[in-house]
């Protein structure tokens, strides 16, 4: 996260710097990314960037968090609009998730996130959605779903049910990336994984 003096700046300097790392991370993996390019487009010294972040592993991870709250809202938000049905809200932020990443201003960010997709990457992007650890919001969270039509017996498999559903997402948006899929062929394959869940996978 961002050191104390980064939240001090005016929101136009916080902007600019933030704007100068997405386009280095869109030109580039972290691994292959530099400093120097995000404070020679962000027009700030080397030491004042390090008064901001530990170091570009920091600000790319503060990015990822940005993102991961953003794309919490919308899930909330779509959960409300879908009267609690927690299928059909993945499959809306499903949707919303290709058409945001087409885009061409996000297009090459994404691709380098998902293309280095990691363990630490994917737990940032989806941790505000179903992590015990931010109990309030996870609760909240919990209490807009509708259960009557799902096979779990209490929260804690509930939870389970939403790690599945994330990893499941996310390897599908992965996928997007590495297999170069049309948005037709990504949604169906999704689709087709949402309904096996939906059905079960053994027979009775």
């Amino acid at each position: 996260m961002p050191k104390q003096t980064f939240f001090h700046l005016s929101k136009d300097k916080q902007d600019t710097l933030i704007q100068a790392a997405k386009q280095e991370f869109s030109r580039a993996p972290l691994h292959e990314a530099s400093v120097a390019n995000i404070i020679k487009s962000a027009g700030i010294p080397r030491g004042s960037f390090y008064q901001y972040f530990e170091d570009k592993d920091d600000l790319f991870y503060y990015l990822l968090t940005r993102l991961a709250e953003k794309n919490n809202k919308r899930f909330i938000s779509v959960l409300n609009e879908k009267n609690g049905d927690l299928f059909e809200t993945f499959i809306a932020t499903f949707q919303f998730m290709i058409e945001v990443h087409r885009n061409e201003e996000h297009k090459n960010f994404f691709k380098n996130v998902y293309l280095n997709m990691n363990y630490k990457h994917e737990k940032t992007l989806a941790s505000n959605v179903y992590e015990e650890n931010q109990k309030n919001q996870f609760l909240s969270t919990l209490k807009l779903i509708d259960t009557s039509n799902l096979n779990i017996q209490d929260d804690q498999e509930l939870h389970h049910v939403l790690k599945i559903l994330m990893g499941v997402t996310f390897q599908n948006i992965v996928q997007l990336f590495v297999k170069d899929y049309t948005d037709e062929e990504a949604l169906r394959n999704y689709l087709t994984q949402i309904d096996l869940l939906k059905r079960g996978l053994q027979k009775k």
